[in-house]
């Protein structure tokens, strides 16, 4: 693990935590930007998730800002600690989405909308330091690269092996044919030897 990407996952993690906590202790200066992922992504959830599940999903705005704080603190604690990084990483990024679904800049002045833009900038800079963190292998290679080098040289063994069973199955040929010339000769010696 090196030094700089310790310190970086400290730095973009701690902004997480802080805010998380907030959340999840006070609710109410967040709920309003859980208002329309609240209106839009849960009644969806509700429709596509099994009755056990959707009986409990919450539509409060104050429950999901807690959860969404929740998610904070667990993304950044991971990210932090180097233990479930990518994960914490990505629930960090998942719980960006009530906040860039709750932006509107309707019906503000020209220096709130100012302000919003700014706030919006901010928070997409956020999800993509927390999305670059979600993808950081830390220079190994990822799942995916380490699979298909896994395919790619199972396909090379194959080509190998059947490229020797082929010479294999060649040389027994041959073998067989030289086998059955000999058979052949001994028999035809054999034969003129019983003929005189």
């Amino acid at each position: 693990m090196n030094l700089l990407r310790t310190a970086a996952r400290t730095m973009l993690a701690g902004y997480f935590v802080v805010n998380g906590v907030k959340a999840v202790k006070n609710p109410e200066p967040y709920a309003a930007e859980q208002e329309r992922f609240a209106a839009t992504v849960v009644p969806l959830a509700k429709k596509v998730a099994p009755v056990e599940v959707a009986e409990t999903l919450p539509e409060d705005t104050e429950t999901l800002a807690r959860i969404t704080g929740g998610l904070q603190v667990a993304g950044g604690l991971g990210l932090i600690s180097g233990k479930g990084r990518r994960l914490g990483a990505g629930l960090i990024a998942l719980s960006m989405v009530p906040q860039l679904m709750g932006f509107s800049a309707k019906n503000l002045t020209a220096t709130e909308k100012s302000l919003a833009r700014n706030e919006l900038l901010k928070n997409v800079a956020l999800l993509g330091g927390a999305l670059i963190a979600a993808g950081d292998t830390e220079g190994r290679p990822g799942l995916a690269w380490r699979a298909q080098d896994q395919a790619v040289k199972l396909s090379k063994s194959v080509d190998h092996t059947r490229k020797q069973l082929g010479k294999d199955a060649e040389l027994t040929k041959l073998q067989l044919a030289r086998s059955v010339d000999n058979v052949k000769h001994r028999v035809a010696l054999q034969a003129k030897e019983l003929a005189h």
